[in-house]
């Protein structure tokens, strides 16, 4: 699999599809285009799926059995399709979105509705999950469906024209320009296919002699998991390791937008590929089957995977009236042991749900690679969640390198931006050890620039970082972007340090000051603390009827709470 896109093809087309979208205006809000342009080029690519198997159905049982007549060969054929060990998908009616436009329009609604109720459930769930039945109501009211079906009624969006990298490309720029146009963040769909390759290069993953597992717990539309696979295809060299990979490697994902994951599941069904398992659903929670919002599907009480690799979405807020942090911190005495960040990042909870699903050691282990930006490398002071959550991976010596990348890499966001490699099967040179690989310079200027991204990743710097991840353990290897650290180099106390200050008799110094904080329980026990000494109090009254004046003058000692009451006098 090639790392370079045609993008000035790719660039027209979602160009076109674009244009087409922003007729929609005045009818729809920009940032809801993607809910009308999205499912249709869908399914109009599984459309296109499913118009040339029948083609090649038909014409093989035309071979065979030359004496057919077409009536019989097209009902054999309906049904064969309907047939999952033939087909993948299947649609029942005789309808396409090009006989539906050409029937009369009065009908064009029904007749539509009547094509997609016509498609097998693991089609439906992806309409549904569009919510695309909704938005069929919208578009009719707007009087857009007959435009819409016209556009992309024959719009050539099947595999042999687009391959699946490129139409992923398609999706997730269509998805950019709407994260654009409703003001999402940054970074929070695509990475780019050449800085999936580089981690799937850096996890090592062998073509399987057994079964193998992948696994994405943000697994958007579903790029790491085809990269990942398709790049183990692209290594087996013969007919043999190809079936070896198709046979032992399953990939398994959780998305929690029901955008993605229609996009993630047609892309799937497309390849037909039987061993994967995506589910809808925040992988940060436990899923309990009777709640409105589906949890983690792929638990680790019942899931290990081999590998895994993922680019969670950066700064997501998990706390709040907008997060869900009762529902994450149903795991804090398991998953979340080590300690949970503050509540405006959880990318370090991403990686701790990664770590929960490792093979263990004595079953080969596991290996991870994970994006991140430069937050979780240093946020939370000594004791906080995100430090004792570093203190953990070290100390479990987890951690096996971290690689810095060039910035402007990514599409919405030209922040610089790290893989952190993880594994807990760590071979004897790797053992107490971290690699930092400082890959900053490596890149190439992009032909032109696309939103953020104006830098890119080739094979050669590709190599370059591989090469020294492999060879930077070796004794007397010298390279000034490697350096090779052990893991107490990167831990560190807090020691709080009171220097009592003297006079000129070497005497322990008074100070004297006006206390300008409220006087209140609370705020004298701090100073209590802080000082563990005597506190001296000259506090000045002032009747408010009369104007006399006193002055009140008292102790406490480092015990004495200001609350606990003192004994009256006769």
């Amino acid at each position: 699999m090639s790392l370079s896109l045609n993008k000035p093809k790719l660039d027209n087309l979602a160009n076109e599809i674009w244009k087409s979208a922003e007729r929609l205006r005045g009818k729809f809000k920009a940032y809801e285009y993607q809910n009308v342009v999205l499912p249709i080029i869908v399914i109009r690519r599984l459309e296109c799926v499913l118009l040339k198997w029948r083609e090649e159905k038909r014409a093989e049982i035309r071979a065979r059995q030359p004496k057919r007549s077409e009536q019989e060969i097209d009902a054999l054929v309906k049904k064969l399709e309907q047939n999952p060990q033939q087909s993948a998908f299947s649609n029942k009616t005789d309808w396409t979105l090009r006989r539906v436009f050409e029937e009369d329009h009065t009908l064009l609604e029904k007749n539509f509705r009547a094509y997609l109720n016509g498609f097998s459930k693991n089609v439906d769930d992806i309409i549904e999950n569009f919510n695309y039945r909704a938005v069929i109501g919208q578009m009719v009211k707007n009087n857009r469906l007959a435009a819409i079906l016209n556009q992309y009624k024959e719009l050539d969006l099947g595999p042999d024209r687009l391959s699946n990298l490129e139409m992923g490309y398609i999706y997730e720029e269509l998805l950019r320009r709407s994260s654009e146009q409703s003001g999402e963040e940054a970074g929070e769909h695509f990475t780019p296919r050449e800085v999936i390759r580089l981690m799937v290069e850096l996890l090592a993953i062998p073509i399987p002699k057994k079964h193998r597992s992948i696994y994405d717990p943000a697994c958007g539309t579903g790029g790491m998991l085809s990269v990942a696979k398709e790049h183990l295809f692209d290594r087996a060299a013969t007919p043999k390791a190809k079936a070896r990979v198709e046979q032992f490697v399953s990939v398994h994902g959780q998305e929690m937008s029901p955008t993605n994951y229609a996009i993630c599941q047609a892309d799937l069904l497309i390849k037909s590929d039987r061993h994967a398992k995506v589910f809808l659903g925040n992988s940060l929670i436990p899923h309990e089957p009777q709640s409105r919002e589906p949890g983690d599907q792929l638990p680790e009480g019942k899931f290990r995977f081999d590998f895994m690799l993922s680019n969670p979405p950066f700064g997501v807020t998990w706390g709040g009236k907008d997060g869900y942090e009762t529902e994450a911190r149903k795991l804090k005495k398991t998953r979340y042991l080590a300690g949970m960040p503050r509540t405006n990042d959880g990318a370090l909870l991403f990686l701790q749900t990664m770590l929960a699903k490792m093979q263990p050691p004595e079953k080969g282990g596991s290996r991870i690679a994970i994006i991140f930006n430069g937050s979780p490398l240093s946020n939370g002071d000594c004791g906080s969640g995100e430090s004792e959550i570093r203190r953990c991976i070290l100390e479990n010596d987890w951690l096996d390198a971290i690689v810095m990348l060039p910035d402007q890499l990514f599409y919405n966001t030209g922040i610089y931006t790290y893989i952190w490699l993880l594994r807990n099967e760590k071979p004897q040179s790797h053992r107490g050890r971290v690699m930092l690989i400082d890959a900053r310079r490596q890149f190439e200027k992009e032909p032109k620039s696309f939103g953020n991204k104006r830098h890119r990743i080739t094979d050669a710097h590709l190599g370059w970082i591989a090469e020294r991840y492999r060879n930077g353990w070796e004794d007397g290897y010298r390279d000034e972007d490697v350096k090779l650290f052990a893991t107490p180099d990167f831990a560190f106390h807090k020691v709080s340090v009171l220097f009592w200050q003297t006079d000129e008799n070497d005497r322990p110094a008074m100070v004297t000051e006006r206390y300008e904080k409220a006087f209140t329980a609370a705020n004298i026990k701090k100073e209590q603390e802080f000082y563990a000494s005597d506190l001296n109090f000259k506090i000045a009254l002032t009747e408010p009827d009369t104007g006399r004046k006193a002055t009140v003058n008292f102790t406490l000692g480092p015990e004495r709470r200001v609350s606990q009451k003192s004994s009256s006098r006769p």
